[in-house]
């Protein structure tokens, strides 16, 4: 997969050049060039950004570099062209799932107070981390693509797995115990010691739906429960 990011500050993006992400680099699975938005300004001082028109608080990215930046990127990636701000559709499992099928990917960074409303014409997917406030895309875009390169193929190890991990089936996951078996007078449920896989399979199915219930009713309210999940409930102790 190839990402190109378009930023004020491509050095942060120096992240994804260590752990899971830095070894699938290394292996040529996934591409990410950030590219500094900065470069592509016709201001002598490589100004991008300026005052609103109408007036109003802070700074406004101006069209010209951003729009030379992306069609820079778009002679080399034809993906889609994904602006990371507050207007676009909230970021989830299932949004990461759909873009992880790409091979291409342009990430817009934005900052100040915005981009110029011209730039949007540009733009085919506009994504929002949250309903809070960020200083910049690049906050946003981190997790974001970190969330859709974990699910290409070889991205994660032999020993990795995403399959069972929180929000994969709308749930959040069951709880994890390692060494050692008794740690501060509490020991790890004995049905984690058996061996016994199917009786594991249930424990795990049956906690995992206890703490979204708990942790995250909203999700919970989504799932449709099936018999087995009915029974499990029902016969919990």
């Amino acid at each position: 997969m190839k990402i190109n990011i378009l930023t004020l500050f491509p050095e942060m993006f120096d992240i994804f050049s260590h752990s899971i992400i830095g070894r699938a680099r290394e292996k040529k699975i996934v591409e990410i060039e950030p590219i500094n938005i900065r470069d592509f300004s016709l201001n002598k001082h490589k100004k991008v950004d300026d005052y609103p028109y109408g007036g109003g608080a802070g700074m406004v990215m101006t069209p010209q570099p951003l729009v030379d930046s992306i069609k820079y990127c778009k002679k080399s990636n034809k993906g889609k062209v994904i602006f990371l701000g507050p207007r676009g559709k909230t970021f989830n499992q299932e949004l990461a799932k759909e873009l992880a099928k790409e091979e291409e990917l342009i990430f817009v960074c934005g900052h100040y107070e915005g981009i110029d409303e011209r730039v949007y014409k540009y733009i085919d997917l506009e994504i929002s981390l949250g309903d809070f406030i960020l200083t910049g895309g690049e906050m946003a875009a981190i997790p974001i693509i970190d969330s859709i390169l974990r699910l290409k193929e070889g991205v994660l190890g032999k020993s990795e797995s995403f399959e069972e991990e929180s929000f994969s089936y709308g749930l959040l996951e069951y709880p994890q115990y390692t060494r050692p078996e008794i740690f501060e007078g509490e020991a790890v449920p004995e049905v984690l010691l058996s061996g016994h896989h199917e009786n594991i399979r249930k424990w795990r199915r049956l906690k995992a739906l206890e703490i979204t219930k708990e942790k995250r009713p909203d999700l919970y309210n989504k799932i449709k429960l099936s018999k087995e999940d009915l029974k499990l409930l029902k016969n919990k102790k």
